[in-house]
């Protein structure tokens, strides 16, 4: 036992200090490139995705196309309900009524409630494989969801194994459609206060989730605001790979609330307030060579009354000033 301890321990050794040279170098050129501040040298390929439901905007596919090609978004967020039923040579017609438009899809939201009891995931997951498969025909990739940061029966070796095992099962039929999975920790205090038992709210606790599952196809949603409530670091982010992101939520944090204070459903566009540091975050997400969609989710209510072309005016412009903030 003593000689597979300490194999194991020079494993981990190993893997320590590979994992610390790479961030400590990534965070040299990280801050170099900032002290120079003279525009893009490294490749952005992540891009601009529009979720109308996120800024208070209704709009059907149809719609939400000609938004995002009449206000500068590269992709839009599939519904699967509206081509669950459509013939195939339907769906192959829209695909290529996008592509004329240079608009792509961003990611599909879960579909599997897997939060409640087992008899709600098994009707769930019996229907994935078809959901799946169309989503495939769309030209869907990713396919993302969030994990309550707590429950008030499950203690956290309990909730996790049920994650693990419920997810595992997901991923794994995502995984026979080329889709990847990925899982959002929420952040705020305010959030974990409401539950008995402490869970997952951490970018380093959602990865070692990641890792459990095994699929090699699970890896992060990355939101800045729960990035900056969970007192995330860039140092942290430098730790990930592109690969280990599978989608990225946009906010900024309303000013003068301290950051254990501050309220999930307030939050402003990205770069309004100045209160994350999403010049770090953005800058960040090029070094690790992120290469998906990025998305407004701002729960801002004065956005959500706003007229539907003011409010997408405003969110793309956000973006575009976000975009701003990247120089290395």
């Amino acid at each position: 036992m003593a000689d597979v301890a300490g194999k194991q321990s020079a494993a981990i050794s190993r893997r320590t200090f590979c994992r610390s040279a790479i961030v400590a170098t990534a965070a040299f050129h990280f801050g170099k490139s900032l002290a120079k501040a003279t525009g893009t040298g490294n490749t952005v390929g992540f891009y601009k995705n529009l979720g109308p439901g996120h800024i208070g905007v209704r709009a059907n596919q149809r719609q939400a196309l000609e938004y995002a090609a009449k206000y500068g978004f590269d992709s839009i967020t599939p519904s699967l309900g509206e081509f669950e039923s459509k013939p195939a040579a339907e769906i192959r017609a829209w695909v290529q009524e996008m592509k004329g438009k240079n608009i792509r899809y961003g990611t599909s939201g879960l579909p599997v409630q897997f939060r409640r009891d087992e008899a709600q995931f098994l009707r769930g997951i019996a229907q994935l494989p078809k959901q799946a498969s169309v989503l495939k025909e769309l030209g869907v990739t990713r396919m993302a969801t969030w994990i309550m940061p707590g429950h008030n029966e499950s203690t956290y070796l309990k909730n996790f194994e049920q994650h693990k095992r419920r997810l595992r099962e997901v991923a794994k039929i995502l995984n026979d459609n080329d889709i990847r999975l990925g899982l959002e920790f929420v952040g705020p205090r305010t959030s974990r206060a409401r539950f008995r038992f402490p869970f997952i709210c951490t970018q380093l606790g959602m990865m070692e989730l990641a890792e459990a599952i095994g699929t090699g196809n699970v890896g992060l949603l990355l939101d800045s605001w729960h990035w900056y409530t969970s007192h995330g670091t860039v140092e942290e982010l430098l730790q990930l790979s592109g690969k280990d992101v599978v989608h990225v939520h946009v906010n900024d944090a309303p000013a003068g609330v301290p950051v254990d204070r501050q309220m999930d459903n307030r939050r402003k566009l990205p770069v309004t307030t100045g209160v994350i540091d999403l010049k770090g975050f953005m800058n960040a997400l090029v070094i690790i060579g992120y290469d998906g969609p990025v998305e407004c989710e701002p729960f801002d209510q004065e956005l959500r009354e706003m007229e539907d072309n003011a409010a997408l005016q405003k969110t793309s412009d956000s973006l575009n000033r976000l975009w701003g903030l990247i120089t290395v």
